[in-house]
Order: C-alpha cells, then sequence, then structure tokens
C-alpha cells in the first residue's frame, strides 16, 4: 500500500518518546557534533594522500554537505521524526525506501559504536599498557548504554558537555595554529608557505583519495535531526542547527585542515602515526599540548559512541513504529526505547569482538558493508527532498520553515555530486570493494523492504 499520496501520511507516534532535550543541549549537539572521529582520526589519511590540496578536497566535500543537510533540514523542520531521512524516504517514495535507508543506517550506526570503542580503547591503553582494550571497550559501552537506558536529558548533557570540550578544544587550536602561522606565538617561527609548495604530490589521484576520506570524515551530521524530535522545541531546532551549519563545517573542518597542512609537512610520519592535530600541536613545541590533545581525541571517539548508541536506537524504534521491524524493538518505557538502546549496544559490542575473533573475513566484510551507506543515506535524502517539496508547497506551505537553496537547480547538483563520488570510489580499488559490498547489502535490504511493502498492500 503506498504510503506516498499525500504530505500527510501517518508517522510513527514520537509523542511516546520524552522531550527532555532543552534548547542548550539541541545548540551544543549541533555545534559539537561536526567534530567528530573521522575530522581528528580519519584526516591523517587523507593528507598523507592528497598533501596540502586536503582542504581543496574538505570544501569540496564540504559544499555537499550543506547542501544534503540544508535538505534534510527542510524535511525535518517540516516533519520533525525520530526517523529522520527514513520517515521521510518512507513517505516520499514509499515504506521500501524507508525500511532500506533506515536499517542500512541502523547497521552503519551499531558498527561505528564498535569502532569508535575500539579507538578510544588504544588511546586509554596507550596510557595504561597490559590492560585489555575489550575491557575499555564493554566498560564505555556499559557507561553510555546505561546512559541511554536512564533518559533522553542524561544523552543530551553528555553530549553538552563532550561538546563544549570539543569545541573549546578545536578553537584553542585555531587560535594558537593561526598565531603561529602568523610568527607571533612565543618560541616559534612561521612556516610561511614552505609547507605548501607541493600543493598536489599525489595528482589527482591523491585528490580523490582525500575527497573521498574527507566526505566520510562528514557522516553523523545527521544525529541532530533525529535527535531535535526529542527537543522542547523540534521545529526550532532543527531550522536553527541547519542554518549554521555552513560556517560551522567551514570554520571546524576546512580551517583546521588548512592550519595542519600550513604547520607540518604533509609527508610528516606523525601526520598518520600520531594524528594530524597532535603532529601540528607537536610541531609548536608547546609542552604537553599534543597528550592533551589526545585527551580531545578520547573525549571525541567517546562522545561518537554515545551519539551513536542513541541515533542507532532512534532509528531502530522508528522503523518498528511504522511497522518495519521487531516489535520488541518499539517498546517504550519513561520514554525510552530501552530494548533498542540494548539491541544497539549489544551488536556493536559484537562487532568489537569480531575484530578479535575473524578480523580478515567476517569483520572484514562488515566494515565493507558500510563504507558507503553514508553516500546512499545521502541520495534517499535528495530524492525524498526532490519529490516532498512540491508536495509541501501545494498542500502544506505553512511547513516549509527551512527552504533549500535554489530549489530544485542545487539538489540537482547535490545528486550529481554523489554519482561523481560513486565514480571515483569505483575507480580506487580499495573503496570499489566497499561499493560493491554497501551496494550488496543495498539491494538486499530494498528486496526485503519492497516484498514487505507488497505484503502490507495485499493484506490491506
Amino acid at each position: 500500500m503506498p504510503s506516498t499520496t499525500s504530505v500527510e501520511a501517518p508517522q510513527e507516534p514520537d509523542v511516546s518518546l520524552s522531550h527532555g532535550l532543552k534548547q542548550r543541549h539541541l545548540s551544543m549537539i549541533a555545534l559539537g557534533g561536526v567534530i567528530g572521529a573521522g575530522l581528528f582520526v580519519g584526516s591523517g589519511a587523507g593528507i598523507a594522500a592528497a598533501g596540502p590540496s586536503i582542504v581543496v578536497a574538505y570544501v569540496l566535500s564540504g559544499l555537499l554537505v550543506m547542501l544534503v543537510m540544508r535538505m534534510l533540514g527542510e524535511m525535518s523542520a517540516a516533519y520533525p521524526s525520530s526517523g529522520s531521512f527514513s520517515a521521510h524516504a518512507e513517505r516520499a517514495i514509499g515504506p521500501w525506501a524507508g525500511f532500506t535507508s533506515g536499517w542500512s543506517f541502523w547497521i552503519l550506526l551499531c558498527t561505528a559504536v564498535g569502532l569508535e570503542g575500539i579507538g578510544a580503547a588504544k588511546i586509554v591503553t596507550g596510557w595504561l599498557p597490559g590492560t585489555p582494550e575489550w575491557a575499555w571497550v564493554a566498560l564505555f559501552m556499559v557507561v553510555f548504554c546505561a546512559a541511554n537506558l536512564a533518559a533522553v536529558k542524561n544523552f543530551g548533557e553528555f553530549e553538552f558537555w563532550f561538546a563544549a570540550l570539543k569545541v573549546g578544544a578545536i578553537g584553542l587550536f585555531l587560535v594558537l595554529g593561526v598565531l603561529a602561522i602568523a610568527g607571533v606565538l612565543p618560541g616559534t617561527d612561521s612556516p610561511g608557505a614552505s609547507n605548501l609548495s607541493d600543493f598536489l604530490p599525489n595528482g589527482s589521484e591523491g585528490l580523490v583519495i582525500g575527497i573521498l576520506a574527507s566526505v566520510f570524515a562528514y557522516g553523523g551530521l545527521e544525529t541532530v535531526t533525529i535527535a531535535a524530535a526529542e527537543s522542547e522545541n523540534p521545529v526550532k531546532g532543527v531550522a536553527s542547527a541547519v542554518r549554521t551549519a555552513m560556517w560551522r563545517i567551514a570554520l571546524f573542518y576546512i580551517g583546521s585542515m588548512a592550519v595542519i597542512v600550513t604547520l607540518v609537512p604533509w609527508d610528516s610520519a606523525a601526520v598518520v602515526e600520531k594524528g594530524p592535530y597532535v603532529a601540528a600541536l607537536d610541531s609548536l613545541g608547546i609542552p604537553g599540548a599534543g597528550e592533551l590533545m589526545n585527551v580531545v581525541v578520547l573525549v571525541a571517539l567517546l562522545s561518537a559512541m554515545n551519539a551513536n548508541i542513541y541515533g542507532s536506537s532512534r532509528i531502530a524504534y522508528s522503523l518498528v513504529a511504522r511497522g518495519q521491524g521487531p516489535k520488541a524493538l518499539g517498546r517504550v518505557s519513561s520514554g525510552v526505547p530501552r530494548v533498542a538502546v540494548l539491541v544497539s549496544c549489544v551488536f556493536g559490542f559484537v562487532c568489537v569482538l569480531l575484530s578479535y575473533w575473524r578480523p580478515d573475513d567476517v569483520f572484514s566484510w562488515l566494515l565493507n558493508m558500510i563504507g558507503g551507506v553514508i553516500l546512499v543515506v545521502w541520495g534517499f535524502i535528495a530524492v525524498s527532498q526532490l519529490r516532498l517539496r512540491g508536495r509541501l508547497e501545494r498542500e502544506a506551505p505553512e511547513r516549509l520553515t527551512v527552504r533549500m537553496w535554489a530549489f530544485p537547480v542545487l539538489t540537482w547538483v547535490a545528486m550529481a555530486g554523489m554519482a561523481v563520488i560513486f565514480v571515483l570510489m569505483a575507480r580506487e580499488a580499495d573503496t570499489r570493494v566497499q561499493l560493491y559490498f554497501t551496494g550488496g547489502m543495498t539491494l538486499v535490504l530494498a528486496a526485503v523492504g519492497y516484498a514487505w511493502q507488497r505484503r502490507r498492500a495485499a493484506a490491506s
């Protein structure tokens, strides 16, 4: 039974969830949510491949992300939902689309919980050698699982303070970096443009790798539209987060990349081994600065774990509430989908165990399957916005409190950008494998979702 005939198609009853997130929570989640593990940890490989042209890579992918967030913001402000893009895809395209985008994103988030736990544990075991990594991951998992089980305001408080620390740290990093580049930081000499002379050290191939690395570093921005559904004022929260996305991306991502490649030679081994931010601070000779940045990286990883447990549980709840999953996952207690939280945490910890038990087959297959999921989700967002905008203008124009720029031209531009990235992935050996695995998983989920949709239509 198609559900795309009207913008008033029924959605999951979000009223059963609590609305314990305050505006300060949502504002800081929006601000700090862009400062993730992908930026602190994953950007090193992009710099090593692209050199100083990593700044161009982040600009190009940042422009695409801004368009995606604007499209998502338009739909989420019109229809706040814990299902976010999954609920929008069901409304715009059909139940199979909501099923496919929602469950693929759930797998991505749960796997990311495990990966971030592993990354955080490696930092702690570096400080406390001899302690088992899996035990630290288990501890982190228990803490954040308990916080998410108790009340949504706990998630909000954790993220508020995590985000405040990340924003403060990266702000201080940018100030120190700019002062050093200007030659006015005591005890340091300005590198000038000496590290920028070899702008494209590995040619266009290096730039392509840098673009792909930067695209996946932006993953996770969607969480704020999921959280908005449980805030005091969902429409205001989404609108505010989306409207500030441009300067946040420009400052935190593009600005910090520019500072790093100016301060540190792109081919320095420390960029990959220590991480680009630690390498940049070490180059300034500030005592303890590099180790302090390791603390910030740890916070970023723990913040991502917390956010992904929250996001995965809400996506699962939304899917089940719309009849697209096991009913047990939809049970809500005290405004929290506690079974969904537990299952998401268990899935994440299983991923951790697989990384130790079966690193070369099962775990690598899982990593490859989620390699391109974020692009699949962005594709569903673009198609959904393209189809929903016309219906909203005809049937409920008052809901368009956030509007996509230059519609439909920029929507098509964004879709073309995604197509280009898929082509670039197909050109590279490593990402080509991810493309195949992600494509296979997406097709399987789409087939299951379509079969379920047909059965539901036949039964109605």
